[in-house]
């Protein structure tokens, strides 16, 4: 005949009801699937991501600022907005780069690549005004130029444009 099987598990109480698994571990697979799809998503947009390409964007951003800047204060000689302009150029360079690299870059490298790239774009245009002037039959120098012209417009553009990238990027 055959044996009567034995169970470790305690025989149920009258009126005890036992779950297969603990109501808790739906929540857990959940999770686990969760965190599966986080990390999927963080490693595709990663690989996507590089140093290069972020700076590469910057600079490009910076070239356009730089352009703006000379457009619109030399060609155009209106100093209205070249405060607004320097502090956008700030902001972009800031944001291309911190989406170019991604988190490959430190936040203290990133911040420092972005502030110097603001600063450099708003000097650069100054030359560009600078320039500008020469070609008109300007004679004065870059700083007796930008001083008289310019006032402390320039010190100021370029304390916008390096904060704003600051705060966009740290």
């Amino acid at each position: 005949m055959s044996e009567p099987e034995t169970t470790t598990e305690t025989p149920p109480t009258p009126g005890e009801r036992r779950l297969s698994r603990a109501p808790s571990e739906r929540y857990r697979e959940a999770e686990a699937r969760a965190a599966e799809a986080e990390a999927d998503v963080r490693t595709r947009s990663e690989a996507s991501t590089s140093v290069v390409r972020g700076v590469v964007l910057a600079v490009i951003v910076a070239m356009i600022g730089a352009v703006a800047i000379v457009l619109l204060g030399g060609v155009l000689t209106e100093t209205t907005g070249l405060v607004a302009v320097a502090g956008v150029t700030g902001f972009g360079i800031g944001i291309a780069l911190r989406w170019g690299a991604g988190t490959k870059l430190s936040a203290r490298r990133r911040v420092g690549i972005a502030v110097l790239l603001a600063v450099a774009a708003v000097a650069v245009a100054q030359l560009g005004l600078w320039q500008n002037a020469r070609v008109e039959g300007g004679v004065l120098s870059p700083l007796d130029y930008l001083w008289e012209v310019y006032g402390p417009l320039v010190p100021i553009e370029l304390a916008v444009a390096a904060g704003v990238a600051w705060l966009v990027t740290r």
